[in-house]
């Protein structure tokens, strides 16, 4: 399954990763200046949430996605159980 992405859809995307991007590059900085475990910690959290945000929005698409597929008849070559399959496999791996 190809990403398909609308404009507003993908803006939300690419900013919870960037922001994802510009917290762990904190959590970094903050490990190399010796700073507090409990601080350190809580950054860390946060970048971990906002990539969980971003997988989560990436596969509510690719599950719409699938949606509309089986809706309209074309599974490309794969029945309803393997694509619910797929898809249970990728929200276990955001688990």
């Amino acid at each position: 399954m190809d990403l398909e992405l609308d404009g507003a859809d993908l803006k939300a995307v690419l900013n919870r990763l960037r922001r994802a991007q510009g917290q762990i590059a904190g959590v970094i900085r903050m490990i190399e200046e010796g700073r507090d475990c409990e601080d350190v910690v809580t950054q860390l959290a946060a970048a971990s949430r906002a990539l969980d945000r971003a997988g989560f929005a990436i596969i509510a698409t690719g599950l719409q996605k699938c949606v509309a597929d089986i809706e309209a008849g074309r599974t490309a070559g794969e029945d309803a159980a393997a694509m619910r399959a797929r898809m249970e496999k990728l929200f276990l791996s955001l688990a």
